[in-house]
């Protein structure tokens, strides 16, 4: 990949390439200091691998071979003709999503006319998967994001916290997983977040010492632990990503109850624990910070991020006015199961306020709507009215469950595999709403053959969708954040093997303690 270069000090040459601490001797053609240079634009897509290029290529054909293999050629006793359609549609969807040969939005166009054509879902039903009530919260939660973002509050919010409490070192990392875990609240795009916070942490990785191409255990430990926060934060609440709500739509449809208030309270104390504990375990044992580390080396530096502060003004009318209609969305979220007011309704109602010509927040061309996502989401839908309607799944969990032995395990051992599994698939997978559709519905199989609650193990599952942090690929923030060059490869291999087995050991402690306390696990022994 070509990484961006911020800026290319003439006596830059002779310097080591890594824990430099003296780079404040050499004077930058461009200020290290200057938020304006670290921004999303500026980054260079991540060309594709050979591997990856092949795939593309190979993509489709495979696609349509896996479907004639699977549709005809390959029979199973237990599937009449629809569902071994569906199964041939199945597989080769998954082909094309993982290979990408066609755009993700394309496949879950063509995933829905193909329902419709083999019969295998009527036309209404299938059509009517985009407007689905968890669609209608996406668009109201994008809509409500767009606001935060174009009043500045978000970026605001942002600065405050670090100019208010990052005294030290140990303080601005604190700080960056307390705004990380509110604009998690509030903004359910990654992407976005991580454009927000890319200025803000490069600016204080300038100030310890990486700046330009240079880097150091400080700057390693500050981006890779925002990588973390950025996907992870969005565990805590139930609005916190599209694929959050894909989950939480396929437990409630296979009939278990389920509230915002049970997500947030049961995922909130989890996420803060894991990005306190994966921050000692990052500067204590992945790249460990010396006295140098913590020491900052560009005089003045902190003062940018105040000035960028300042530059913002005082708070205006339109951030007071966007703050008051957001709290107040997430306060009736927070509050769900007392009230019975759907998310999706709050959110739509907070959206039209957001909208509305007499609050003068928004436009209607103001908002980021991710379309794509969107019309991806449907198809996923789409392949659950599919696998639902041929009882593919059922049949599956019951095969998988007897070939493995699984109806003698104990929860604890479909707790700890499941989890385990789940964590581990993003190494492999490109999307996190992909492995959601996969496995989810297997996860709430398996609950319903073995007779458990849904949510004992369904949630605890979706509470890891967000672990997507090891390679550039897993995530958009993670491809965003290699290209600050301030890690390599292997470093963020090493860093997201050892957080992400800290998840699993994390979720397997919240299993026994908190998931339980709070009725959601029954307990492992």
């Amino acid at each position: 990949m070509e990484k961006i270069q911020h800026w290319h000090p003439e006596k830059d040459v002779n310097l080591p390439e890594n824990d430099v601490d003296a780079s404040s001797k050499s004077k930058p053609e461009h200020d290290p200091l200057d938020m304006s240079q670290y921004k999303m634009g500026k980054v260079v897509e991540r060309p594709s691998t050979k591997a990856g290029l092949a795939m593309k290529k190979w993509g489709l054909p495979a696609a349509i071979v896996s479907f004639i293999l699977f549709s005809f050629v390959f029979n199973f006793e237990s599937l009449d003709q629809k569902a071994q359609f569906m199964l041939g549609l199945f597989v080769s969807c998954i082909v094309l999503w993982i290979s990408e040969s066609i755009p993700n939005y394309l496949t879950s166009i063509a995933l829905i006319v193909s329902v419709i054509l083999l019969e295998i879902v009527p036309q209404k039903a299938a059509l009517s998967v985009l407007g689905h009530q968890i669609i209608w919260l996406n668009i109201a939660a994008f809509i409500l994001a767009s606001a935060l973002v174009k009043t500045k509050l978000a970026e605001r919010v942002a600065l405050l916290f670090i100019v208010k409490y990052g005294k030290n070192a140990g303080s601005i990392f604190l700080s960056f997983i307390a705004v990380n875990l509110i604009l998690s609240a509030f903004i359910n795009a990654t992407a976005a977040k991580a454009a927000l916070l890319m200025p803000i942490f490069m600016v204080v990785s300038a100030v310890y010492g990486a700046t330009g191409t240079q880097s150091n255990n400080f700057a390693r430990n500050l981006i890779l632990h925002n990588l973390l926060m950025i996907n992870a934060g969005c565990n805590a609440f139930l609005t916190g990503s599209g694929a959050n709500l894909v989950a939480a739509g396929m437990m409630v449809g296979a009939g278990a109850s389920l509230y915002y208030f049970d997500w947030l309270i049961a995922g909130l104390p989890i996420t803060i624990a894991l990005g306190i504990f994966t921050y000692l375990i990052g500067v204590k044992l992945i790249f460990p910070l010396t006295q140098k580390d913590e020491t900052p080396k560009l005089e003045g530096g902190m003062e940018s991020i105040k000035d960028a502060l300042d530059k913002l003004g005082k708070i205006h009318w339109d951030e007071i006015k966007a703050a008051v209609i957001f709290l107040t969305v997430l306060a009736f979220w927070a509050t769900d199961k007392l009230h019975g007011i759907h998310p999706t309704m709050v959110a739509l109602i907070g959206a039209i306020v957001m909208l509305a010509p007499q609050t003068k927040l928004i436009t209607w061309n103001d908002v980021d709507l991710p379309w794509h996502l969107l019309i991806f989401s449907a198809g996923a839908y789409a392949i659950g009215a599919g696998l639902k309607a041929t009882k593919i799944m059922e049949i599956a969990i019951s095969n998988m469950m007897n070939a493995l032995g699984m109806e003698s395990m104990s929860y604890f051992a479909l707790y700890s595999i499941l989890t385990g599994i789940f964590i581990a698939s993003h190494w492999i997978f490109q999307s996190k709403t992909m492995r959601t559709v996969i496995f989810i519905p297997i996860v709430i199989g398996i609950a319903q053959a073995m007779n458990y609650d849904i949510l004992s193990l369904a949630l605890p599952v979706a509470l890891c969708i967000n672990v997507c942090w090891t390679f550039p690929f897993n995530s958009k923030p993670a491809a965003l954040l290699y290209g600050t060059n301030k890690y390599t490869m292997g470093e963020t291999w090493r860093y997201g093997l050892w957080t992400s087995i800290f998840t699993w050991i994390l979720m397997l402690v919240a299993g026994q303690t908190w998931l339980m306390w709070i009725g959601i696990s029954p307990g492992f022994f």
